[in-house]
């Protein structure tokens, strides 16, 4: 049985094949289509789903009921993890954002893995730390900056998320449409194509179909993160 996506997942990735191969076997595959609701905010989660395939967005309703982006998530993520540590509602929902296939754990099982091996609990809670910070820094962004700030502040979301650096090069091989962008960074379709063309004149980004280049990345940060 495959375990390769399981040492990819942050929360199991010190573990060995043996361990791994007995999680694995606890897993259930499920499909979802683009588009599909997956979780809704505020439902009872007794899931952690373990993403193989595709990738979903975190979201959350605005008080004035528009959609905010949390994040992106795609092979190797997860998510469900708060509800089965507490017990309570789900806090956010979250959509295929492309066909997706995901592995499920089920809350008892995951709470005996926890007991079962302590390093999954230590490698959780750095998970949620980072989680934390990322969250804390959206929340700057959408709060403190001007529509430039947050957009480019989105950008450096999803280039720590799911870029690839090399040599002060990061490459973020499929940004997400222009409405999710828009929703992630609390504004418009328009102001982030505005955005985009802007920074493409400036040299800060290279755009080719969804794939965005950020040449000089540490520069790119030390402007808008």
């Amino acid at each position: 049985m495959d375990i390769e996506l399981l040492k990819k997942v942050p929360i199991f990735s010190n573990l060995g094949d043996d361990d791994l191969m007995k999680i694995r076997k606890l897993c259930v595959t499920q499909h979802y289509e683009k588009d599909r609701l997956i979780l809704i905010e505020e439902d009872i989660g007794k899931t952690l789903f373990l993403i193989q395939k595709g990738r979903v967005k975190v979201s959350r309703m605005s008080d004035d009921g528009r959609e905010v982006i949390l994040s992106i998530l795609e092979s190797g993520g997860f998510f469900g993890e708060l509800a089965l540590i507490d017990g309570k509602a789900r806090s956010a929902s979250v959509t295929a954002i492309e066909d997706a296939e995901a592995l499920l754990l089920h809350r008892g099982e995951f709470m005996a893995l926890l007991e079962d091996y302590p390093q999954i609990a230590i490698s959780l809670l750095k998970e949620l730390a980072t989680r934390i910070r990322k969250s804390d820094t959206q929340i700057k962004s959408l709060s403190l900056q001007d529509a430039m700030g947050r957009v480019a502040s989105s950008l450096i979301l999803l280039a720590e998320d799911s870029g690839r650096i090399r040599q002060g090069k990061v490459v973020i091989p499929r940004i997400p449409l222009q409405q999710d962008m828009a929703n992630m960074a609390g504004t418009s379709r328009e102001t982030i194509s505005r955005v985009f063309r802007y920074l493409e004149d400036e040299n800060l980004i290279v755009r080719e179909g969804r794939k965005i280049s950020i040449p000089d990345y540490a520069r790119f940060k030390s402007m808008y993160g």
